[in-house]
């Protein structure tokens, strides 16, 4: 069972992926394309993650003999309302909706903001701003009960929406649920000067995914849901331990973080480090790194330097 935002009520939300790390990009034809950039270098970059806030610090590099302007992108995730999968979300009907901001060289950089529908892999934004709909599932129910029936036959057959039939507790209800993915992204213009430094800074609130319990403690858990928590947060025989020699049971919380773009830049990346913590010192922690050391009594940290992110990062907190 996952948090559920009371904007939510009969829908619920499903977010994949996390939070991406920033990419060069191109405006082409038919919408944003992230690419590879073999001119600028990313001399560090500095990571830190809770439950409650995600920030991130970059240097940028520009070893040319010349400035150079380029696109960066920052793809926020994709949200789809499914049934049975909720996410908590800071600001769940907005188009801002994990309060992101974004500073550069110590300054709030404007963004532009790109929305785009699709269902069935085609882009139906068009559509969607025809009908004067919302392109977030998350608050287009209610509009979409109210469109005339050779719409809602149109969303239905393009695979946009479906009915539904929901006993919200005063009888059975029949309604029009959203089923399109909202694909965002922040980008801006931006200047690297010849042999300069800049730096970048994100920060937002985390979509915390969390159980209201779990089974990580339990005698009685199978070997394949073991083997899950081992290959997704390189669970050890330790963190077991520990998990099974609590006085009470535990929530489980997950924060993820898509690190892989962190290799669309000129060269590895010069400095990285990562600073997870775990928020009190009675909560259990465990995350795939290596030479992780802790640093205080909730935060742990790697350093990794000439780093290419070869696999995003999943971070498994247990509290009481």
């Amino acid at each position: 069972m996952h948090k559920v935002g009371a904007a939510l009520v009969a829908f619920v939300l499903a977010v994949a992926p996390a939070l991406a790390n920033d990419s060069t990009a191109e405006l082409a034809a038919g919408g944003l394309v992230l690419t590879k950039t073999s001119d600028i270098e990313m001399q560090s970059e500095d990571l830190f993650i809770s439950t409650e806030k995600v920030r991130v610090k970059y240097q940028f590099y520009n070893p040319s003999s010349h400035d150079i302007s380029t696109v960066i992108a920052f793809p926020m995730p994709d949200i789809t309302v499914e049934q049975d999968m909720d996410m908590a979300m800071p600001s769940a009907g907005t188009a801002n909706f994990l309060d992101f901001t974004t500073l550069v060289d110590g300054k709030t950089v404007k963004m532009t903001l790109e929305q785009k529908v699709f269902a069935r892999g085609v882009d139906q934004t068009a559509l969607i701003n025809d009908l004067k709909l919302s392109p977030s599932p998350l608050v287009a129910g209610g509009a979409l009960d109210r469109l005339q029936p050779h719409a809602k036959e149109k969303l239905i057959s393009l695979g946009l929406a479906e009915a539904q039939d929901i006993n919200m507790g005063q009888g059975m209800e029949h309604h029009l649920a959203p089923l399109w993915t909202l694909k965002t992204t922040y980008y801006w213009t931006q200047v690297f000067r010849t042999k300069k430094i800049v730096s970048i800074e994100h920060a937002y609130t985390p979509s915390v995914g969390g159980s209201v319990g779990s089974s990580i403690g339990l005698p009685s858990i199978d070997a394949e849901t073991l083997s899950f928590y081992k290959e997704r947060y390189c669970t050890d025989a330790s963190f077991i331990a520990a998990a099974r020699a609590g006085s009470s049971p535990f929530v489980e919380e997950w924060v993820s973080y898509v690190l892989t773009t962190g290799a669309n830049w000129a060269k590895p990346i010069g400095t990285f480090t990562l600073t997870v913590d775990k928020g009190a010192p009675e909560n259990l922690v465990s995350f795939c790194g290596e030479g992780v050391k802790k640093m205080s009594p909730t935060k742990f940290q790697m350093i990794k330097h000439d780093y290419t992110p070869t696999a995003d990062l999943h971070v498994l907190i247990l509290k009481p």
